[in-house]
């Protein structure tokens, strides 16, 4: 084998790895979100696979000859790559998010791929091994090609091709050039090259035909806009798998979700002018900036929205009109933007699945919150926990480090531990009007209750305060 062909296999085959490892978090979005947990659990599956690739590949080019094995490996990997989806597709429906099945589902997603693609450059170094005099040399060098083919899969993964290209053309390019390269290289051409040739066809094929869970694909989600049966003109629009926002797009001011009912009562009772400015953090179904602008005509709204696809189906198929001014970037970089002592109203409802990103739940965070806020304007967050409730808890107490009065909202069952889900915290200079909230609330039928002061203190109790060096909102997020 020429030096040349044996430095671009042991490159393509460790780049290949990390473009698997990369769409594997995509793959596995719809059914399990996009955590710290996920990432974790992919990331663990690939190393194991890695390593136990290299293991398997040293120990068989010992034991014969070397050079009868890269093409097929190259040929089963690229299989395993194009199985990949399908495999995931298949079980995810019935998916857990516990670490136990997101590594199950890695496990049997990405662990042979990246297996057999790692067998590759041990088998390349022994092939080019010509005396244990020039072992340093070839191992070394054969190491940098393969961290650097490594590193470029990452780069133009992350960096191009997912910006570009939906997750299964991706799959299917990769798993069909691994496949037909190993052909290539295959000693034997007959009967086996032509098998595997088909086989890949048939994968490609059924990845084609099959477009998975999702109708719409961004940057950071696995998104679907459901139409409403029971009311024609209703939208749901469901992000991994979780149902994020609805909208009805006849009447703005139709509002479903009770947390939502929930933010408009607190904002009616605690900012009384009839033009509000409202930045709104994560866009979702936009639901809020459009029920304002219809309520309360000359208002003014300003989303923080990190997904520019969202963005682009809220225009076509939700909430979002013109009027509805939208900064395309991450919150926690585009709010210092927004001049100081601007906004009436700031409302926190940025989700990555069922839970919000970690950077905007800590104390740092809420201060650039309070710095855009009036000194009479209110900061509205929605909180989804269940179970032992420690990421509420932290959150309230994060709050109080930095608003004079901080109020929680919740069904009884929610406060006294017995039941999880939407809470609604409410951070503001001004002591909060909780009788004139729950006035509201039960006006229109809800039953959601307040605390502040002792009381929210007795809940939250040692709960830690969340900061940018210790803020690990997935671990504390409870399981519905």
């Amino acid at each position: 084998m020429s030096q040349i062909l044996a430095r671009m296999l042991v490159f393509f085959t460790s780049a290949s790895v990390l473009v698997i490892e990369i769409l594997a978090a995509r793959l596995l979005a719809p059914y399990l979100g996009v955590s710290l947990e996920v990432f974790t659990g992919i990331i663990g599956v690939i190393l194991a696979g890695i390593s136990f690739g290299a293991w398997l590949g040293g120990g068989a080019a010992d034991r014969g000859d070397p050079g009868r094995l890269p093409g097929p490996l190259l040929v089963a990997g690229g299989l395993a790559a194009l199985g990949s989806p399908l495999i995931i597709d298949a079980i995810g429906p019935s998916l857990s998010t516990d670490a136990v099945s997101i590594v199950l589902a890695a496990l049997a997603g990405f662990f042979l791929p990246a297996a057999l693609l790692s067998a590759v450059p041990p088998i390349i170094v022994k092939i080019q091994l010509d005396s244990l005099d020039e072992t340093g040399r070839v191992v070394g060098s054969y190491s940098a090609i393969g961290t650097a083919g490594a590193i470029l899969g990452t780069f133009a993964t992350g960096f191009v091709l997912l910006a570009s290209f939906p997750t299964r053309p991706i799959v299917i390019v990769l798993g069909v050039v691994l496949a037909v390269s190993g052909v290539v290289i295959w000693s034997t051409r007959g009967t086996w090259a032509l098998m595997s040739l088909a086989a890949a066809g048939l994968l490609s094929v059924a990845l084609l035909g099959f477009d998975g869970p999702c109708q719409y694909e961004t940057t950071y989600h696995c998104a679907i806009v459901d139409v409403d049966e029971a009311r024609d003109t209703g939208r749901t629009l469901v992000l991994d798998r979780v149902r994020n926002s609805y909208v009805d797009l006849a009447d703005p001011t139709f509002l479903q979700f009770r947390y939502i009912k929930l933010f408009a009562d607190i904002i009616d009772v605690t900012a009384a002018r009839d033009a509000l400015h409202v930045v709104s953090i994560g866009g979702g179904g936009f639901t809020m900036p459009g029920f304002i602008e219809q309520t309360r005509p000359g208002s003014t709204n300003t989303v923080l929205e990190i997904d520019a696809k969202l963005v682009d189906i809220g225009r076509e198929h939700l909430a979002l009109t013109d009027e509805i001014a939208v900064i395309i970037d991450d919150a926690r970089i585009s709010i210092r933007d927004i001049p100081d002592a601007t906004a009436d109203v700031v409302i926190g409802d940025a989700y990555s699945g069922a839970s919000v990103p970690w950077h905007l739940t800590t104390v740092e965070f809420t201060r650039e919150i309070r710095r855009v806020l009036a000194p009479d304007g209110v900061y509205v967050m929605n909180v989804i926990d269940f179970g032992s409730l420690e990421f509420i808890r932290a959150e309230a107490v994060t709050l109080t480090e930095v608003f004079p009065d901080v109020a929680l909202f919740a069904p009884p069952s929610y406060l006294g531990g017995d039941a999880g889900g939407n809470f609604v915290l409410v951070g503001s200079g001004p002591a909060i009007d909780i009788a004139a909230i729950e006035t509201m609330i039960r006006s229109r039928g809800g039953t959601e209750f307040g605390i502040q002061g002792e009381r929210l203190q007795r809940f939250y109790g040692e709960a830690p305060v969340l900061t940018d060096d210790f803020a690990p909102v997935d671990q504390m997020l409870g399981r519905p």
